[in-house]
């Protein structure tokens, strides 16, 4: 039954490949890791991993982030954002907690707030809905 959870938790990740460009907006109920190009605005309700690969342009509006690539942008965090070694930031940061490795650059504000200030900045983003657990069709209830 692990097998199956891993594989649905493994599933249920978007991902922007290294080499693939995408411009627009992507809203989504759960986690993002991105090693591309991206051009617009991010919104989830999961964590978005920006790999050291990864280039994006835009605001990021989500629960938590890891970030190791560079983002011109602003980034809106109910939680936590972990900048990684090497990372690049030029925007200003709206976030709950931070965690800040030796080499990562940042250049911009950053605001301390609590959840029901994100909420508030954000406008508690109706679109993207939390994701809800289904059941894989030979997995058996957990009572």
């Amino acid at each position: 039954m692990a097998k199956i959870d891993t594989m649905l938790n493994v599933n249920s990740i978007s991902r922007i490949s290294a080499g693939t460009i995408i411009k627009g907006e992507i809203v989504s109920p759960g986690d993002i890791r991105i090693d591309g190009t991206f051009d617009g605005k991010i919104q989830s309700r999961g964590r978005v991993v920006v790999g050291e690969t990864a280039t994006i342009k835009g605001d990021i509006v989500c629960d938590n982030v890891d970030l190791w690539g560079k983002v011109d942008g602003n980034i809106f965090v109910k939680d936590t954002l972990a900048l990684k070694e090497g990372c690049v930031i030029n925007g200003n940061l709206h976030i709950r907690k931070l965690s800040v490795e030796l080499g990562a650059t940042f250049n911009g504000n950053c605001k301390m707030i609590s959840e029901s200030e994100f909420d508030k900045l954000v406008g508690v983003q109706s679109a993207v809905k939390p994701v809800q657990q289904t059941q894989h069709p030979h997995q058996t209830p957990a009572n």
